[in-house]
Formats: structure tokens, sequence, C-alpha cells
């Protein structure tokens, strides 16, 4: 099922999430709507906030991206409850989008490497340490469900060059090719 992915300014993306247990109520389901929502709005991630749900779930898959890295192709994940435990102090800056910031893409410095803990849809745990472009989206979705958007690590210049777009945003004046729910 095809899910509204809520929109910059909507209140959940800045709320607290939650960890869930292994009889969250229709996880299989969930997680199988959230992978069917990102692929229909062309997204290579998406985190439960932004679908509404203030819990700590998140999903990748970055397949779209194999013609330009083959390596990147294979890399599907669900990440249930993460905990960053690293991150390196060195930092890449690269342009960012967010399907819940539709229109808007922006450079961001993030670390190079992470070091992250992490349970699958089975509720094995999981440590693993990603680099580049994985660790970035990892990143980007993680900080979903710490209520930060890409929008809070560029700098305050650009910020505010871009702040009537958010404002457009927050006003449901957002258009995309993908259902939405603004604030």
């Amino acid at each position: 099922m095809i899910l509204p992915i809520y929109t910059y300014g909507h209140p959940v993306l800045r709320k607290p999430t939650e960890n869930i247990s292994s009889d969250y109520p229709e996880l299989p389901s969930l997680i199988k709507n959230m992978f069917d929502t990102m692929y229909h709005a062309d997204g290579i991630g998406l985190a439960a906030p932004q679908i509404g749900l203030a819990i700590r779930l998140l999903v990748i898959d970055l397949a779209p991206l194999k013609e330009d890295d083959p390596d990147l192709g294979t890399f599907k994940v669900v990440m249930i409850n993460p905990t960053m435990l690293e991150m390196s102090e060195e930092e890449e800056e690269a342009s960012e989008g967010c399907l819940s910031i539709p229109g808007i893409s922006e450079k961001v410095k993030r670390s190079e490497w992470i070091k992250i803990k992490y349970l699958d849809e089975q509720f094995n745990e999981h440590t693993e340490e990603f680099e580049g472009f994985k660790a970035r989206v990892v990143q980007h979705e993680y900080d979903h469900l710490e209520g930060s958007l890409f929008t809070d690590h560029i700098n305050p210049l650009r910020r505010q060059l871009i702040k009537s777009r958010l404002t457009n945003i927050v006003k449901g004046k957002a258009t995309c090719d993908y259902k939405i729910k603004t604030a």
C-alpha cells in the first residue's frame, strides 16, 4: 500500500521516536508498505516519521543507483531501533534532497564513515560500519529518527535563502508526483 509522505512542517517529523518490539502490530506489512511508498516516490530511503509514525524504523534500497555504482545496487536494508555508535570527524559535502522536503536539495556535510547497531526485520542484531554514500544515506534516514532534517545541517545563510520555499511546503504549496500529507 502506498502511504502519504509527511512533509516539512508536520510535527511528527520533529517528534522523538520510540523503539519497537518484535510484536509491533503488522510489522511485516508496515515494512513492505514503506518500501512500496519509497519506490513509488522514486526515493532511496524512508524513515517511519515520514509516514507519520514516531517509531525507530527505516528502510533503504540503493538499487536505483547500480548503474552509477554496482556496489550500491546490492545495498538494501531494514533498520529497527538503530543506535549510532561512532561517526568519523572527517566529513564530506554533497547535495541531498528528501521526500519530506520536495523540490529542495542543498549541500550537506556528513561524516565519511559511521558505525551503527540495529535490528533487522527478523530482530537479529547487527553492528556495521558504512562509508561514503552508504554512510550518507544511513545518516540522513537516522536523522529522521532523531527529529532532525537535512535542512538543519545547511549553513544559516543557505537556510535563509530557501526559507520561502520551506514556508510554501508548510502551507501545502508543494508539488510532487506522490501522495503527501502537510502540517
